[in-house]
């Protein structure tokens, strides 16, 4: 077995969405002063890899409380659609072989450009991917990107696509490469992506982990 950290760390002025609280840790006690260390953390609940509730888009739909716990860990395929150029859209013609009620994470390589300004201009997926997925029973999709829909969007349709049939939505995943070519080797990829447990939360930060099987023997 082989786990593989899917997360980007949490850091004093780590990327954010526009317009999102800046994200900020300080020693709130110290061994020195105060006999043991403890941190002081201010972030937003869409800080860093983290994921989605429907609510994040519609006070009417379920917070992340009121969502069951297998929306975020099981099995896993990947879409690779690294290579694009920046702000691609990526069809539904993408996930034609994705299987049903599997969790979907979309490998675009663009975790690559974390801290950069380039990563605000990563691909996206389009609302008619985000029906097909809906449709084939998905309802966990996670992004290597600041968002499943364009950064800025006046708009937020693959969100809306998403969230409205009660998926989770998982963003600014890493590390999605070595996923890519596990699969490759016939590995089962399994993920476990659980949040913190906010009440009446639109979403929360997340250790994103995959467990990946044995290598499948050549013959």
């Amino acid at each position: 077995m082989e786990l593989v950290d899917l997360s980007v760390p949490i850091a004093t002025g780590m990327p954010v969405y526009p317009g999102d609280p800046e994200v900020t840790l300080a020693a709130a006690l110290t061994v020195a002063r105060d006999g043991v260390n403890v941190l002081s953390v201010h972030l937003g609940s869409q800080s860093g890899t983290h994921v989605d509730a429907p609510f994040h888009i519609d006070d009417a739909l379920p917070t992340l409380e009121e969502l069951p716990l297998e929306r975020f860990t099981g099995p896993a395929v990947v879409v690779d659609r690294r290579g694009l150029r920046p702000r691609s859209p990526i069809g539904p013609e993408a996930f034609a072989a994705v299987p049903a009620g599997r969790i979907v994470l979309v490998a675009t390589g663009w975790s690559a450009h974390w801290g950069s300004q380039a990563y605000l201009e990563h691909p996206y997926l389009t609302e008619e991917a985000a029906t097909l997925l809906v449709e084939r029973g998905v309802r966990t999709v996670g992004i290597d990107a600041l968002s499943v829909d364009p950064t800025p969007a006046e708009e937020l349709p693959a969100h809306r696509v998403l969230c409205g049939a009660h998926a989770v939505i998982a963003e600014n995943l890493t590390g999605l490469d070595r996923l890519v070519a596990a699969q490759e080797e016939g590995r089962a990829v399994e993920v476990s992506m659980l949040p913190l447990r906010l009440g009446a939360a639109d979403g929360a930060p997340v250790r994103a982990v995959a467990r990946l099987g044995q290598r499948v023997p050549q013959e």
